[in-house]
């Protein structure tokens, strides 16, 4: 006989999710985080990007159940019945983006991130960031707000709000989304195989300081940023049927 997965739960601090995490510990059990085979997130879409970011330390599978505004990536609220959902959940597995780079005092920096790896103007000053595509350089002077790099699972976030692309999850490619751009004024932005590197230079770091942002992970003042699909990690995602993440992406670009 196969034995019953091991739970562990966490919630945001809404008090209906800290009280749901109370009713579900005492009914189905729970383990410590780096012993669970599921992690079962109460909150938002926040709070599911931290249950994958503490499954990939721990191997843990992930199962969203929504106390958020939107919860794009969290199924329905129900105590009952919890280990046969699981049992019949369809699987999504996704790949983060590792980013790696320096800051302009010389201090090296690593991150992975679910959604998008962004670079961000520091003050009031336009950005200005040279991008590189597998090395060969493909804008030598992007002025803009920002511009992120975003993964299928990722794209509609911050990704759709910049007016990016919404990419379905078997896509196999990244999103390169330039933020408010002012020169080229009509750059919208290209889409990326999923094995091409992305490359950043900050030109004038010191007088045009850029940040980055990986998910919630922030680097102030970055010289350069390459961003890649990180193929070695592999994320598991846990939805009801007819609820997974594929059918939600496309179901979004038909929303008005």
């Amino acid at each position: 006989m196969t034995p019953s997965p091991s739970f562990a739960f966490l919630a945001s601090p809404r008090p209906d999710a800290k009280a749901a995490k109370a009713r579900l510990e005492a009914r189905y059990g729970h383990v410590p985080l780096p012993e669970a085979d599921i992690i079962i997130a109460l909150g938002g879409d926040g709070m599911m990007l931290d249950a994958l970011h503490a499954a990939m330390r721990s191997g843990a599978k992930v199962y969203g159940m929504n106390f958020g505004s939107v919860g794009f990536l969290m199924n329905e609220f129900r105590e009952d019945d919890l280990p046969d959902r699981l049992a019949n959940a369809e699987h999504a597995r996704l790949h983060p983006l590792r980013a790696t780079g320096e800051d302009v005092y010389g201090h090296p920096f690593q991150a992975l991130a679910i959604n998008e790896v962004s670079l961000l103007r520091g003050t009031r000053q336009t950005a200005k960031i040279t991008i590189k595509i597998d090395g060969r350089p493909r804008m030598s002077e992007l002025q803009a707000d920002g511009v992120m790099v975003a993964t299928p699972a990722g794209s509609t976030a911050y990704n759709l709000s910049a007016h990016g692309p919404i990419l379905p999850l078997d896509s196999k490619v990244l999103a390169l989304t330039p933020i408010s751009a002012f020169r080229p004024r009509r750059w919208r932005g290209a889409l990326l195989p999923h094995t091409a590197k992305v490359g950043f230079e900050i030109v004038e770091p010191r007088l045009r300081p850029v940040h980055a942002v990986a998910d919630n992970q922030e680097f102030r003042e970055v010289a350069w940023v390459d961003v890649v699909e990180a193929d070695d990690v592999t994320l598991t995602t846990l939805f009801d049927p007819g609820r997974d993440l594929a059918e939600r992406i496309l179901a979004e670009q038909f929303e008005s």
